[in-house]
């Protein structure tokens, strides 16, 4: 598979250290607006994970376009990978589609539903391969998670917290405008919304309460998922304030016969059973962006749909995340989810 990287800010410089370590892809264009960053340079990339900078690349090898339409008009290009501001995804999507590429594009799917309604349409009509990077449903701390519910191999689900938290961004202040990033719970915690998507499906109703100033960096939502037969399904966190607050993501999930939990801060994936014995989990320790982009690679060069992670899920992530910012204005009313 041959690949364009289209944006190169902090999560497309995320995207090409992770794509190096994909086998079945070759990168082999570059898109970017910004002549610095297109020069090779992201030394200015940042972003609120712990990752090293890119500093100087060498893009001697490869295609460099300002402009995506250079790219799609290019037939030695098979796929896209899309790490742009939020309010481009989908028409960049849609284009790409329909020039028929396949298509990577990063977390929230697009700022409204129907955006994503029209991108599921766009990648069926065009029979090429979508997939949002929801890198959750790939790391290997949630993947003892994951396999939980899948198997059932802990009894029934009980209880579940979904906490993730950060300063607001300073490196791309398209995210405070919320016509272009959607605010910071929309940004930040639809990983876990998906998440619940992932491993519940909908809810039946949510409610939530909060307080949102992007203005001044705070945007934060506790939020309960309403599924039949689970106690609680909880999502909370977000925007603390801009620079100095630490990232940290983290769960705690509460089976029949036993809780696992993690946390970035400091706890490692641990399972206490039933018995009353703290069992460390053994992870893969493979890198989640590498692992999400080995998958899309791999469903581009099987000509299969992403079944991990299919479009229609991501779709429903993006309305539920909206839900939850609407049930967040009721204080704390329940409101039907009717996606």
């Amino acid at each position: 598979m041959r690949l364009a990287m289209v944006g190169l800010g902090f999560m497309g410089s995320t995207h090409l250290q992770a794509w190096r370590n994909v086998r079945d892809a070759e990168l082999v264009a570059v898109v970017s607006d910004d002549p610095k960053q297109l020069s090779g340079d992201l030394s200015a990339s940042a972003g609120n994970l712990d990752r090293p900078s890119e500093g100087r690349l060498d893009f001697s090898a490869l295609q460099k376009y300002t402009r995506i339409e250079e790219a799609l008009a290019n037939p030695a290009i098979d796929a896209v990978d899309l790490c742009v501001p939020t309010h481009l995804h989908a028409p960049l999507a849609v284009q790409a589609l329909r020039a028929g590429k396949h298509v990577l594009v990063e977390k929230p799917m697009a700022l409204t539903g129907a955006a994503c309604d029209e991108m599921v349409r766009a990648a069926g009509e065009s029979g090429r391969t979508l997939m949002v990077a929801h890198v959750l449903r790939f790391w290997d701390a949630y993947q003892p998670l994951i396999e939980a519910r899948r198997s059932g191999s802990l009894g029934e689900a009980r209880s579940f917290v979904f906490r993730r938290r950060c300063a607001a961004p300073h490196w791309g202040q398209w995210l405070k405008d919320p016509s272009k990033g959607g605010g910071g719970v929309f940004d930040l915690l639809i990983h876990d919304v998906d998440m619940c998507v992932h491993l519940f499906g909908l809810p039946e109703a949510v409610s939530a309460t909060g307080y949102e100033d992007l203005q001044a960096g705070i945007d934060l939502i506790t939020a309960e998922l309403h599924y039949p037969g689970i106690g609680s399904v909880v999502v909370t966190g977000g925007w603390h304030h801009p620079k100095s607050y630490p990232f940290s993501m983290e769960y705690t999930a509460s089976f029949q016969g036993g809780t696992i939990e993690f946390s970035t801060a400091g706890r490692p994936a641990t399972l206490y059973n039933a018995a009353g014995e703290a069992e460390p989990l053994t992870l893969s320790g493979k890198d989640g962006f590498a692992a999400e982009l080995e998958y899309f690679a791999a469903c581009v060069t099987a000509g299969r749909q992403p079944e991990l992670c299919p479009p229609s899920q991501s779709a429903q992530s993006t309305k539920l995340t909206l839900l939850l910012n609407e049930a967040r204005l009721k204080n704390g009313e329940k409101i039907p989810c009717l996606i």
